[in-house]
């Protein structure tokens, strides 16, 4: 399996005021996708440090009674890491659904201990 990226992601229904509060520690919003399952919205957010070091956190904006922080996992096949994560036990947070945009495959899959990693493919274009 391979990993392209690895990083926080908080679910929040007030994403602006996360937002908001990464961006007074110095983050910028990079990408935003808009009209996931409808009216989801996810912000990717880089920090860069004094030392070069580079850091991202994702906000997306979704209907919870509570934020949920997981751990966003881009991966090159999504299949695959779906079984991987499946055989070690965890289950998808929607049941059987898998969300899919057209450029992005992903669904959230929580452990048998409750951690969850939101797994993610970016659909490649065929050149």
């Amino acid at each position: 399996m391979t990993i392209t990226s690895f990083n926080p992601l908080i679910v929040t229904k007030d994403a602006e005021g996360v937002i908001a509060l990464f961006e007074a520690l110095g983050f910028e919003r990079r990408h935003m996708k808009t009209g996931i399952n409808g009216s989801i919205t996810s912000v990717r957010m880089r920090y860069e440090g004094e030392d070069g070091k580079v850091f991202h956190v994702d906000v997306t904006s979704a209907p919870v009674p509570q934020d949920i922080s997981t751990i966003r996992m881009n991966v090159r096949d999504f299949d695959e890491a779906y079984k991987m994560l499946e055989d070690k036990g965890f289950v998808n947070a929607q049941g059987d659904k898998i969300t899919e945009t057209g450029t992005s495959k992903s669904t959230m899959m929580v452990s048998p201990s409750g951690f969850s990693i939101s797994v993610s493919e970016h659909i490649r274009k065929e050149d």
